[in-house]
């Protein structure tokens, strides 16, 4: 029998199953399967200093939930744009969105080859709205905004949500991720919203910093944290929605306890085209 690991690396889908990658690694911390040796080794080396990892990528994701839903239910937004989609879970962009108005379409984006085989198995749309996959890295904007799936599947004379979760931390500077995310808004119809998460160092001790630095040294892409003046610059010239950039944790918190900012370890924020 051949494993997993063999068949992808063997496979149509031409996966690098020696190198790990962000989503499937993010997919290992949630619980899921749908990941390598490569990928675990890399998310328990970050475990073993930071015991709270699974906690931040629960949160994070618990973020984008709150944030696709307030943006479905109170703000009346029926287009999703996910750019860095990660792998398939409950809960998903599609699910929450549709499940408050079913005629809701959404394009999802990722560059993993794997990510995009389970999308188009498990992301499928409800009958009033619409579900889309392409195969894109969030460096290549105009790759993104120019594919047919895009274009044909959200009409760009209405407003759309543009989902950056947990993505733009493996840009590095050298890539210009602001330029990025000016290209991205700058497209959006008026009415638009933009949805980001950012993990940050901030609330980290010196000694886990060094540790954290110390391990992502070794693994691609570059993981690069940034700082809350970092992180409010990609909101410039947009209108931020209460309660502001905040801990992912504490963007409109469901009732009851939540982690630490040093245990979610990311920023959080929706804000309106002005």
């Amino acid at each position: 029998m051949v494993n997993a690991d063999e068949f992808w690396a063997n496979g149509p889908a031409r996966i690098d199953t020696t190198r790990p990658h962000p989503a499937r690694r993010y997919d290992y911390w949630l619980g899921g399967k749908d990941n390598f040796q490569a990928d675990r080794d890399a998310a328990e080396a970050i475990a073993k200093v930071f015991p709270h990892i699974r906690t931040a990528a629960r949160e994070n994701r618990a973020f984008m939930r709150r944030a696709v839903s307030h943006l479905a239910a109170e703000a009346g937004i029926r287009q999703f744009l996910d750019i860095g989609t990660g792998l398939p879970t409950a809960n998903n962009v599609h699910d929450v969105a549709q499940g408050i108005a079913p005629e809701s379409r959404i394009v999802y984006v990722d560059n993993d080859p794997l990510v995009l085989t389970h999308a188009r198995a498990l992301l499928t749309s409800s009958a009033q709205g619409a579900t889309a996959y392409i195969d894109a890295d969030v460096r290549t904007p105009g790759k993104i905004l120019q594919d047919p799936a895009v274009r044909d599947t959200l009409d760009w004379n209405r407003p759309v949500a543009l989902l950056l979760v947990a993505v733009l931390h493996f840009v590095e500077d050298a890539e210009d991720p602001y330029g990025i995310v000016r290209e991205l808004v700058g497209t959006l119809p008026p009415g638009s919203f933009l949805v980001l998460s950012h993990a940050t160092f901030d609330p980290l001790d010196q000694k886990t910093i060094t540790a954290m630095n110390a391990v992502n040294e070794g693994i691609k892409p570059t993981f690069s944290p940034r700082t809350m003046a970092e992180v409010s610059r990609f909101f410039a010239g947009l209108d931020l929605l209460e309660p502001g950039i905040v801990s992912v944790s504490d963007w409109r918190p469901e009732p009851g306890p939540r982690p630490t900012p040093a245990e979610a370890t990311g920023y959080g924020a929706v804000a309106a085209l002005p």
